[in-house]
């Protein structure tokens, strides 16, 4: 019998925010696996699945697992929290494929089961913070270099992205977030409006506002993501809104093209904003 591998991405934790494509892989599973709180928190889903589990660091292993079982026949799922390819097990298990010669066309077929990130998560529950171009970095230098992760903050400052940060803070990284801040400091304004979001979309939940100068002083950890406005974004009441440009080209009032714009063409910077 052909195997089957599907590397899932459950979401935030909720089953309101699992996909059902993602429900589907799980149940028609035989084997689920994943670190035991994504597990744990699939309750609802797994039946009479067998179960895999384990903790932190112990990813290798995970995938590993997952390979060699889907190589022998079994209907394999291994689970991540948020979207599977970004900062989880996706990119690992394609390594350890790639290692055992798979590929494309072989009778083991491998799916990848999108899930919805932290950043969507989190950026849902505090308005429009990501409406314009952003990114995310993991301020976790066990697999990345800091010195590079330091690059690629000052790199996303200077271009004026909204960031989201992955893994802000732990206990041994207590420093790490606040040389970000320092970096992002010298590129926008003290005041630029910052989301932390804990735990979203699961019981425990905390949604903290501040701002760039002062969000460090906060209370958060691993389970957050912290949410970096750009210089246009701002605060309007509990909600943190980054415009994605209409005003400049638009009257908001009517909808009309204003002098010097022209619908559907590139935005004319020469006229000003309020012509």
């Amino acid at each position: 019998m052909n195997g089957m591998l599907s590397i899932v991405g459950i979401g935030p934790g909720s089953e309101k925010l699992l996909t059902p494509m993602a429900r589907e892989a799980i149940e028609s599973a035989d084997l689920v696996v994943g670190y035991k709180p994504y597990v744990d928190s699939l309750h609802f889903v797994i039946k009479d699945q067998d179960i895999t589990t384990n903790g932190m660091t112990s990813e290798v292993e995970r995938a590993r697992v997952s390979v060699e079982q889907a190589l022998s026949g079994r209907r394999v799922a291994i689970v991540s929290s948020g979207d599977a390819g970004i900062y989880a097990m996706g990119s690992l298990v394609y390594e350890l494929l790639q290692h055992h010669g798979w590929k494309d066309g072989d009778p083991l077929k491998v799916d990848m089961i999108p899930g919805v990130t932290a950043a969507i998560s989190c950026a849902s529950l505090v308005g429009t913070p990501l409406a314009h171009d952003s990114c995310t970095i993991s301020l976790s230098d066990l697999l990345t270099p800091w010195e590079l992760i330091e690059r690629r903050i000052a790199a996303a400052a200077s271009a004026d992205f909204a960031i989201t940060f992955y893994n802000p803070r732990s206990r041994r990284r207590q420093e790490h977030i606040r040389i970000a801040q320092r970096i992002l400091l010298e590129h926008r304004d003290a005041e630029t409006p910052v989301a932390i979001v804990k735990d979203a979309y699961r019981e425990g939940q905390v949604i903290t506002l501040s701002t760039l100068g002062e969000f460090v002083d906060c209370e958060f950890g691993m389970t957050a993501s912290v949410i970096i406005g750009n210089s246009q974004s701002y605060r309007y009441g509990d909600k943190i809104i980054t415009p994605r440009g209409y005003s400049r080209k638009y009257n908001l009032e009517n909808g009309a093209v204003k002098s010097g714009q022209k619908r559907g063409r590139s935005l004319n910077t020469e006229v000003g904003e309020t012509a």
